[in-house]
């Protein structure tokens, strides 16, 4: 009888695994990242490489916090081993770049990345021809947001891409046609496997034939009522 009792634990016991990297350098995983399960209230922190693994359930949702960086979540709607991106807290360095100005008459601080001067006419007093530097100084300022916020427009352009690219192979008649799923199942699958736009882009080309079929086969492994797409949480109010 305590056989009989014990069975639903080791039965529905799962892990998830998945690994951390900072958004805008994606080779760098991020050691000590924080990873709480909201759900049963399990928390890690990455290891070395990035690493995490902590009990889930399909449903829950996963928080990943670190200092320096924005705060992430992520809700299970498989089990598959995860790879997170977390952006840095732009907050964090609210910076003004001067760079190439005259601190004083004495004191010229030249700027290697400034763009050189030119005359257009040559000097009728002087002589200086084209070529000879007009002087001056040169301010920049807020350049470092500048880049940062074109960063961002690119890379929600180019996510917008990947997104664009999914819709347009991963579809219905292209999944039941490799899994001969239909109704209801077909839409469940979906839902579940539909590849996401970090995936793609990190495996070009991806190939959605291998990636489909390898699914199918996860989810024929799953019980019934895994199978199937868990309602997402409501939020508590304040």
């Amino acid at each position: 009888m305590v056989f009989i009792l014990f069975i639903p634990v080791s039965v529905f016991a799962q892990q998830i695994m998945g690994k951390v990297y900072d958004l805008d350098n994606k080779t760098t995983p991020l050691q000590d990242v924080n990873v709480k399960n909201l759900n049963n209230n399990q928390a890690v922190k990455t290891k070395a490489g990035g690493q995490f693994s902590l009990p889930a359930r399909l449903g829950d949702l996963l928080v990943f916090s670190f200092t320096g960086y924005h705060t992430d979540t992520l809700y299970l709607i498989d089990l598959l081993p995860k790879t997170v991106y977390l952006p840095g807290n732009s907050t964090a360095l609210n910076e003004v770049k001067v760079v190439g100005a005259k601190i004083n008459p004495l004191v010229f601080a030249s700027d290697p990345e400034a763009q050189e001067f030119k005359r257009i006419r040559t000097d009728g007093l002087r002589g200086k021809s084209n070529n000879d530097r007009a002087g001056g100084m040169k301010f920049n300022l807020g350049y470092g947001k500048y880049r940062r916020e074109q960063e961002k427009i690119r890379l929600l352009e180019e996510r917008d891409k990947y997104e664009t690219e999914i819709i347009q192979i991963f579809t219905e008649a292209y999944v039941s046609d490799l899994v001969k799923l239909k109704g209801q199942d077909l839409k469940d699958f979906m839902s579940l496997y539909r590849p996401t736009a970090v995936l793609v882009k990190a495996e070009r080309p991806f190939n959605y034939d291998y990636y489909t079929v390898q699914a199918y086969h996860q989810w024929l492994k799953l019980p019934e009522w895994q199978r199937k797409l868990p309602p997402v949480p409501k939020l508590k109010s304040n």
